[in-house]
């Protein structure tokens, strides 16, 4: 069955732009369900990186030569392109990190190590990626700071009210992640950061997910700091992107010494490049750095509302069918999702479930997804996942039904 939609964007000439979708798995055609992890690259992005290996392969900044100058221009380009992208307010805001986790981590390590100090508080929620909770659970080890940590209800979105019970004058801190990479629930991290800024606290966003399916301005949501990565943004893998505030960002220390962060070092002193490159110590990652610009374009061409108008349809299709499936249990039922399912069948592992999938070659994520605070705050070891992207249709969400039936009839 076809949507309009599909028709619309002719998922299947996109398809072809994806490589990779053009194989069989254990003798059957590739239904690629794990996009949460990371969602596949298209053409251009994959040219993008060849035509920088073969063409003009150079360190950056530092070199007067023709090659150095080409690749320093398409780097600094995808700066532009990244910051037109969030809407910040300055080039400069812009850092390149090796992904979220590099991001949450420079944060904690050079913000929360400069600014944060014994008995300060730091709010995070329930639903994080624990790359959004061990940073700061090892800041709090090294400063005495407290933890505190947002509820969520059985339907997996956040208690706002218990929220604002936790906020005070001794929150400092708070980083919330804007879409949950295990249910899928959309956050309202407007209201979380209007809500922190009011008690005076500074608020990082985790943007991993939501990046690659919603409309994002980093000046309307007021966000201090937001990360997110290339390779959820059908961009490659190895670059992250950190947006902090400009005043922020100067009053932090660097977080890597080396090449680029500097401007002059003797062995009595060394002080520090301006932004943005204080924080970009070393040899960056130009080739993914310059190819995050041509996923970017990738995305703009098929037109951001169009994606997520796809992805939809198929959420709400295969929510439709699984619903159907007896012994099936959706985990995670927000109100305001984007395309990702997780869900349990009564009796059966979800790694018997993942494995037998995969036979069927259906390719979905298993197990706890980095967050098993969420999966013992519902009372599970883990979940089956399915997390959509565009080029993904509803005759695979009909496999996808057919293959669990077969779990099922096979395990049960």
């Amino acid at each position: 069955m076809q949507s309009a939609l599909e028709s619309t964007l002719d998922i299947q000439k996109i398809r072809q732009d994806f490589p990779v979708l053009d194989q069989e798995v254990n003798g059957r055609p590739l239904v690629y369900f794990d996009n949460a992890a990371t969602n596949q690259k298209p053409l251009p992005v994959i040219h993008a990186l060849t035509r920088y290996y073969e063409g003009y392969n150079a360190n950056i900044h530092r070199g007067i030569h023709h090659l150095a100058e080409q690749a320093t221009a398409a780097f600094e380009a995808s700066r532009r392109a990244v910051q037109a992208f969030l809407n910040a307010k300055h080039w400069q805001e812009i850092i390149f990190t090796y992904g979220t986790t590099d991001g949450i981590n420079l944060v904690a390590q050079t913000y929360g190590r400069r600014f944060l100090k014994e008995g300060d508080e730091i709010i995070i929620s329930t639903m994080e990626h624990h790359s959004n909770i061990v940073p700061w659970q090892m800041l709090c080890e090294e400063k005495g700071c407290v933890l505190k940590v947002i509820p969520v209800d059985d339907n997996g979105e956040l208690l706002i009210d218990e929220y604002e019970k936790l906020l005070s004058e001794k929150t400092k801190f708070v980083s919330c992640v804007h879409v949950s990479n295990s249910l899928g629930t959309i956050n309202p991290v407007k209201t979380i950061i209007d809500k922190a800024h009011a008690v005076g606290a500074v608020v990082l966003i985790d943007g991993a997910q939501a990046s690659s399916h919603l409309e994002l301005d980093v000046q309307a949501l007021d966000a201090d700091f937001y990360v997110l990565s290339a390779h959820k943004l059908y961009g490659p893998t190895g670059m992250g992107v950190l947006y902090g505030k400009k005043d922020i960002l100067d009053s932090m220390p660097p977080y890597r010494g080396g090449g680029e962060m500097i401007k002059e070092v003797t062995f009595a002193k060394t002080t520090y490049n301006d932004l943005p490159y204080k924080f970009e110590a070393g040899t960056p990652n130009i080739a993914d750095v310059i190819a995050v610009k041509t996923a970017l374009e990738y995305m703009a061409g098929l037109g951001k509302e169009n994606i997520a108008a796809h992805e939809n349809d198929l959420l709400q299709y295969a929510t439709e069918q699984l619903s159907e499936l007896n012994g099936l249990r959706i985990i995670g039922q927000a109100k305001h999702k984007i395309g990702v399912i997780s869900f349990v069948l009564d009796g059966i592992h979800h790694q018997d479930t993942g494995v037998i999938l995969d036979q069927q070659g259906i390719a979905v994520r298993t197990g706890h997804h980095c967050t098993q605070p969420l999966m013992q705050r519902f009372g599970i070891a883990g979940t089956t996942r399915a997390s959509f992207a565009v080029y993904n249709t509803r005759e695979e969400v009909d496999r996808l039904v057919q293959g669990l039936r077969r779990v099922q009839k096979m395990m049960l």
